[in-house]
């Protein structure tokens, strides 16, 4: 039974859940899912979880990611991305070091209002799909914080590539217009790569192609303990502690230092994530099939 996770260099036009369809057929396993949605213009890093794995999406959905964008200034367009119906075009006359400056307001802590073209509910309503039938609703600003924000290189008149690191929740499209509008000129996103997710990068990531043709695609999966590898590892010394943390009980570890730790069976399976506070060890999420 496949388990583990596969991080996919998505292609342009796929989205998340196209790619999440293709490899339930693939691995024959129901049980698949990505962590962090990329829209259908983007490429990059997407962690597919596979089989039991599966439940450390919720982790992953909360790390930050790394991206790297176009944006193309003088053009607003209502998608906030250059795929969207044009609504402005407005002439430009921004320098490099004016485009510098602007991005020193965007970095740290920041609000941003959700675009309408996204899968936020609003009312019980996704707002993509009020904004297909023409509508736009209020929306409340959402904090997010953009760890770093550099301007990488000018690829043509008016069209910049950044490098963003943020945390989750982030709309690029969003930041890319925001900064064209600080300027008064107007942006959009043009491109957007993630280069980072979940503590992947692009060197970990496998083309779909690479998995259709792989003769055996379950090798290409990594163990899911992998993504826990900042966590200090904790081996159970006896069958009575590992039957107890099997099934969900609370272990008394008087000695152990308190923090989150990988626990693994005698056997050196990974059984859980696991969490040590006054010397008792409980679990937050386990991993081995039942």
């Amino acid at each position: 039974m496949a388990s583990g996770i596969l991080v996919v260099d998505k292609p342009a036009g796929w989205t998340s859940m196209d790619v999440c369809a293709k490899l339930r057929g693939v691995f024959h396993e129901k049980r698949v899912g990505h962590g962090g949605t990329l829209d259908p213009m983007a490429t990059g890093v997407l962690p597919v979880f596979v089989g039991r794995a599966t439940r450390a999406v919720e982790f992953a959905e909360k790390s930050d990611k790394e991206y790297i964008a176009g944006i193309k200034l003088g053009v607003v367009t209502n998608t906030q991305d250059i795929t969207g119906e044009v609504l402005e075009e407005r002439p430009v006359s921004v320098s490099r070091k004016e485009l510098e400056a602007a991005l020193e307001g965007f970095r740290g802590d920041i609000l941003q209002i959700p675009p309408m073209y996204s899968a936020i509910k609003i009312g019980g309503k996704k707002l993509y799909e009020l904004a297909r039938k023409g509508r736009e609703v209020d929306r409340p600003a959402r904090p997010v914080t953009i760890k770093s924000l550099e301007l990488a290189e000018q690829q043509a008149e008016n069209l910049y590539t950044i490098r963003v690191r943020c945390s989750k929740g982030t709309y690029i499209r969003t930041l890319c217009h925001d900064i064209g509008q600080a300027l008064g000129c107007g942006g959009c996103m043009a491109s957007l790569r993630r280069t980072m997710a979940a503590g992947f990068a692009l060197e970990d990531a496998v083309t779909l192609e690479q998995v259709r043709e792989a003769a055996d695609p379950a090798s290409l999966l990594l163990p899911v303990d992998c993504f826990f590898a900042g966590k200090p590892v904790l081996v159970l010394k006896s069958a009575g502690t590992e039957k107890k943390v099997r099934n969900g009980m609370t272990v008394v570890l008087p000695d152990l230092t308190p923090g989150e730790y990988r626990v693994y069976g005698q056997d050196g399976i990974f059984l859980a994530l696991c969490q040590a506070q006054g010397g008792r060890l409980s679990t937050v999420k386990s991993f081995f099939e039942v």
